[in-house]
């Protein structure tokens, strides 16, 4: 009995690898230091935070088109194209940077909570929200007049947002592993529900069509019932989710995984979903945005030195100076 279920679990695992369509066909280089959390993709830019600045390169060559500075802590970035204007979440500084996307020119920066993470564009509401993951709470921003509209206090951390467009906006709750649903009509949480077993949400992905979410937690990406909280499905991923993207044309799922592997998930209907394989990356890519127009994904991560055998359990490896980097997979 151990043994077929062993070649089970091997088998699948060698099924799962070997059967990843896409793969790594270049990488864009950032020489300048510093870490990095979120990438985002607008207009065929990419737009990269890292360390105290948000590079910008050119989408299919990577070529170096701007500098967003002065963004210390940076983690994510915004767009409302109709205002023609990006923002930035400062988490050290506790505030946005607002820029025009024409000139990459600073405009203003707005307070937030405290520890400003994931950010993210409501096209309903046309607001602009922080997940403030220190302060356990959302600042809704006005892009036009830069002004705070809402402060939504949260029953737990939140990690990443997403909505359906028409004016249900949601949000991982890291710490106690749920998914809160908020009226953005009137700011308000309307429901927070359980996404057991899976832990420790990161990334979050919607489709709008089929009313599903998928949140990346710990070896596991969860489906959800937008309308009503229940769990669809639950799907094996790599170690270290803190990505999930999703590409509307293809129905495809992509869960980036800092093990060093994106896991590729289709969604057949909206009750019947299937893992593809793992794309390999390499480790430390962890976050993930896409294009898609073209299909084309992005990660970012570094190389790293060899871990010393004598550092405490869970010490991070340190990055190799110079090696930032952007996979681009297709």
């Amino acid at each position: 009995m151990y043994n077929k279920f062993l070649f089970a679990i091997i088998t699948v695992l060698f099924f799962s690898v070997s059967n990843a369509q896409e793969k790594v066909v270049k990488t864009f280089h950032i020489a300048s230091p510093g870490g990095w959390d979120y990438i985002a993709d607008n207009n065929g830019k990419l737009y990269v935070s890292h360390g105290t600045q948000v590079n910008i390169l050119n989408d299919k060559t990577g070529d170096s088109i701007g500098v967003i500075p002065n963004t210390t802590g940076v983690h994510g970035i915004a767009f409302d194209n109709e205002v023609n204007k990006g923002f930035t979440s400062n988490g050290r500084l506790a505030n946005v940077t607002v820029f025009d996307l024409g000139t990459n020119q600073i405009i203003t920066q707005v307070v937030t909570g405290e520890g400003p993470d994931a950010i993210f564009f409501d096209s309903w509401s046309k607001k602009i929200i922080t997940c403030n993951g220190r302060a356990k709470n959302l600042t809704v921003i006005d892009p036009v007049s830069y002004k705070v509209v809402a402060t939504i206090e949260l029953p737990g951390r939140p990690e990443e947002p997403n909505s359906d467009g028409e004016g249900k906006l949601y949000v991982n709750l890291e710490d106690k592993s749920e998914i809160a649903e908020i009226d953005m009509k009137t700011f308000t949480v309307l429901n927070h529900w359980s996404i057991a077993p899976g832990e420790g949400p990161t990334g979050l992905a919607m489709d709008r069509k089929t009313k599903r979410l998928f949140a990346g937690c710990d070896k596991l990406l969860m489906v959800i019932d937008a309308t009503n909280g229940k769990i669809i499905d639950k799907l094996p991923i790599g170690d270290g989710c803190d990505g999930v993207a999703f590409d509307n044309e293809n129905k495809m799922i992509y869960a980036s995984c800092g093990e060093g592997v994106v896991t590729a998930i289709k969604e057949k209907s909206a009750n019947e979903f299937k893992v593809k394989g793992n794309i390999i990356t390499k480790r430390g890519a962890r976050t993930i945005t896409i294009n898609e127009h073209t299909h084309t994904l992005y990660l970012p991560t570094a190389d790293f030195e060899q871990p010393d055998p004598n550092a405490p359990k869970n010490t991070r490896p340190k990055m190799v100076a110079g090696s930032f980097q952007i996979l681009v997979v297709q």
